[in-house]
């Protein structure tokens, strides 16, 4: 299986981290991606890291785990005017397996129409924006760790769900 990791300055660090290492043990080939090559910064202060693979450089994805970061950086991805980082997950989802977002990053779904017609859920400070924002979301009822609903994974520890299949 090979999984696709869309990365942005801002981004979750255990929400790259964690996922890559875990899915590596698992055997998986694990790719983490970007719009451009280069140095990225998780949203922590002080962390960076190299990323060697543009999105333009990219094959087919079985899984796109999308991982959460800054909100004020999930807006600007979502308002940029060139719609890159959402581009990548419309050109990515009609083939893949599953397309996964962990916390926050749900809302780049979200964003992207990936959600609409969906049950979702989201870190629970974030489950108003998908009613204000995003009303084709079928926001799941409670706060569950995860939801998934056919081959649509969000949540908190998507990354569980995901390795029990």
């Amino acid at each position: 299986m090979k999984i696709g990791i869309p990365v942005y300055d801002g981004v979750d660090m255990l929400d790259v981290t964690g996922p890559f290492e875990m899915f590596d043990w698992a055997g998986f080939d694990v790719e983490v991606v970007a719009d451009a090559a280069g140095s990225k910064r998780f949203r922590s202060r002080g962390f960076s890291f190299d990323v060697e693979i543009s999105f333009d450089r990219v094959g087919q994805y079985d899984v796109v785990w999308v991982p959460g970061g800054a909100p004020e950086v999930l807006a600007r991805i979502i308002e940029d005017p060139t719609h890159t980082y959402i581009k990548f997950l419309l050109q990515q989802a009609p083939m893949a397996r599953y397309m996964c977002a962990v916390c926050e990053g749900a809302m780049l779904l979200a964003a992207s129409g990936l959600l609409d017609g969906y049950e979702a859920t989201t870190h629970w400070a974030f489950i108003d924006c998908f009613r204000a924002y995003f009303p084709k979301v079928k926001v799941a009822k409670g706060y569950p760790r995860f939801v998934l609903d056919r081959n649509r994974l969000t949540g908190v520890e998507s990354l569980q769900a995901l390795t029990r299949r």
